[in-house]
């Protein structure tokens, strides 16, 4: 699947709860189903700058394509990264830099989380498109 379709797909779902409650719940369902992050990559090397709660992020480039793995000590904060880990892993690194991310917006997720998370959303996202720029500089032409 594309990164767009997996963001229709998630705005697909999210579009199916009445209220945020039952949102931020299936949140925190993602959050458990998130591929979780070996705890040797739970460093502050990959500790993303910006977020209130402390967020792990791990890429490798497998196939040339990047799979990410996260966690968080946060239970909204690791869905939200798995929201974004869903989104983005095992795509090429030139796409998750093109890509776009008005689904986030879609869902109508900044504007139901607090000024911190939000600030904290926007320092993941950056961090996942500035693994894919480090990691297209090491493939040679895609």
């Amino acid at each position: 699947m594309t990164i767009q379709e997996i963001q229709n797909e998630i705005v697909d779902e999210f579009s199916m709860f009445d209220d945020w409650m039952q949102r931020y719940e299936y949140m925190i369902e993602l959050g458990k189903s998130l591929p979780l992050i070996e705890e040797k990559y739970k460093t502050d090397d990959n500790i993303i700058k910006g977020c209130q709660s402390k967020v792990w992020v791990h890429a490798e480039l497998k196939d040339n394509k990047l799979a990410f793995t996260a966690d968080s000590d946060a239970i909204i904060t690791k869905g939200i990264i798995a929201i974004l880990v869903r989104a983005f892993s095992n795509q090429k690194p030139k796409d998750i830099i093109d890509a776009n991310t008005a689904f986030i917006d879609e869902i109508g997720l900044k504007e139901h989380l607090s000024p911190t998370r939000a600030n904290g959303l926007v320092s993941m996202i950056k961090q996942l498109k500035m693994y894919a720029i480090a990691y297209q500089t090491q493939l040679k032409d895609e």
